[in-house]
């Protein structure tokens, strides 16, 4: 290399560069889901570059964009299973993001990422939902004479009453339960959203004997006020939460499988067919849009076929004349 073209080169990396991308990220205080997904999944194209010697945002084009998604595309994980389209669909999201900012803050000349096609991401259906019968049988399954199982009890309570997130209920907080009134506050869910929501009483019995009989027992000073624990006085990570509603699913041997958004599905899906308005099941779960709330009203399709076939008199035999 010369001694110009030395000269030339941008002084910070693309690896420098998703550093400084990450700390705005953080003062403009975005979520720490968001951030932690956007470091993960530029890492991921930072290093696919730099095993091909493209170091600098200039080294960066188009048809290296298209190339670095056409492997994503042929990706298959140690399973051998390929990325969903909505895993492709946030690794390019990231992408996007990121050369965006670079461009906006003048660190390139172009955004080599702004007309990349992004996957399509198609609406699907949840393969399970639970009926009232088969979530009492999870809910049955954590062994109340002991801590955890009381700990584990609330939890599957928690889920099952108000739908929410697996990272909703991580970061829930004792003072956001009020016992008396029968609601949580769910602080900074998703889209940094706040949502006061009700919450029912069998789980607030759950909730209250957890408070009262275990947590004092799982608190290491200084108490940071979060609702469920581990021995050692530590949130409950997202990850073991799921692990955790996983095993009792499969305990309760109901031949179906999930974890924390079963409940939520399920929520939703047993609130509409007892005749709940769409809307209150949006607020409820807290969807920005109610498009995406009415994807539930595709499960209540069998119950609205049984209350049709019930109710509506053509359902019935006949009395006039049919087609032979």
């Amino acid at each position: 290399m010369n001694e110009l073209s030395s000269h030339t080169l941008p002084a910070e990396t693309l690896e420098d560069l998703v550093g400084l991308f990450i700390e705005w990220m953080t003062i403009k205080n975005y979520s720490k889901q968001s951030i932690r997904n956007r470091r993960m999944y530029l890492a991921y194209f930072i290093n696919w570059c730099g095993e091909r010697g493209l170091l600098f945002p200039p080294d960066i084009t188009k048809p290296i964009i298209e190339r670095y998604q056409r492997h994503l595309f042929y990706y298959r994980k140690k399973d051998g299973r390929p990325l969903s389209a909505k895993s492709q669909y946030a690794r390019m999201l990231s992408i996007q993001l990121f050369f965006r900012w670079l461009a906006r803050r003048n660190y390139i000349l172009y955004n080599p990422a702004s007309d990349i096609d992004m996957p399509k991401i198609g609406v699907s259906l949840p393969k399970d939902v639970l009926t009232a019968r088969e979530a009492d049988q999870i809910l049955d399954q954590p062994d109340v004479t002991d801590p955890f199982g009381i700990r584990d009890r609330a939890i599957l309570e928690t889920l099952y009453s108000t739908g929410m997130r697996r990272m909703e209920l991580a970061s829930l907080t004792v003072y956001a339960v009020d016992l008396d009134g029968g609601t949580v506050m769910i602080r900074e869910g998703k889209g940094r959203r706040d949502r006061l929501i009700p919450i029912g009483q069998q789980a607030l019995q759950w909730i209250e004997k957890y408070i009262f009989d275990v947590r004092p027992d799982f608190v290491v000073p200084p108490d940071q006020g979060i609702l469920f624990l581990n021995v050692y006085g530590n949130p409950l990570a997202p990850d073991t939460i799921s692990r955790l509603v996983t095993g009792y699913i499969k305990a309760a041997d109901i031949g179906k499988k999930g974890s924390c958004h079963l409940f939520r599905h399920t929520v939703a899906t047993l609130m509409l067919q007892n005749g709940a308005d769409i809307r209150i099941i949006q607020q409820l779960l807290g969807h920005a849009s109610l498009e995406t709330t009415q994807l539930y009203t595709h499960l209540s399709i069998n119950h609205l076929i049984d209350v049709h076939t019930r109710t509506h008199p053509a359902s019935h035999k006949p009395d006039r004349d049919t087609p032979k």
